[in-house]
């Protein structure tokens, strides 16, 4: 069911007449015979594929390319967060507990952190695959090669 803003949205387009024309080449205004619609239909249409060849968002934007999951990407992202954690640590109230303490307790965080960043990117990019329809990757593991006797 559409929300009362959409349902407004909607009745406002229908009000309004347009008038298709175009101009041939004696330069006389022509009326074009069947009127395009002003957005596609349903799921799928052709007229939803953006002039850049991505594919569009539900906002009518075109959607971000997600890059695939890389440790870099991960390192770099601990590399901004890690001393952001080391200054919110010392920054928090805390009791008769050492430097060293902190840090220990910001390098746990940071060990628990970076695998699950890793996990989230795999798993956006994966879904920006199914959502592009574009294959999937096999997963990380290879297969062992048989052993061969010389």
């Amino acid at each position: 069911m559409s929300s009362k803003k959409q349902r407004k949205r909607r009745q406002k387009e229908r009000r309004h007449e347009y008038e298709y024309v175009y101009v041939d080449e004696e330069g006389q205004e022509v009326e074009v015979e069947e009127p395009q619609p002003a957005r596609p239909a349903g799921k799928g249409s052709a007229a939803k594929t953006p002039a850049r060849g991505g594919r569009v968002a539900r906002g009518g934007r075109a959607a971000r390319k997600v890059e695939p999951p890389s440790w870099r990407r991960v390192g770099r992202r601990a590399l901004v967060i890690g001393p952001v954690l080391v200054a919110i640590m010392f920054l928090l109230p805390h009791k008769n507990v050492s430097i060293a303490a902190l840090l220990a307790q910001a390098l746990f965080f940071l060990l628990v952190f970076l695998p699950f960043s890793y996990m989230m990117d795999s798993m956006m990019y994966r879904s920006y695959l199914k959502r592009t329809g574009q294959p999937l990757p096999e997963r990380g593991r290879r297969a062992k090669e048989p052993k061969t006797k010389a």
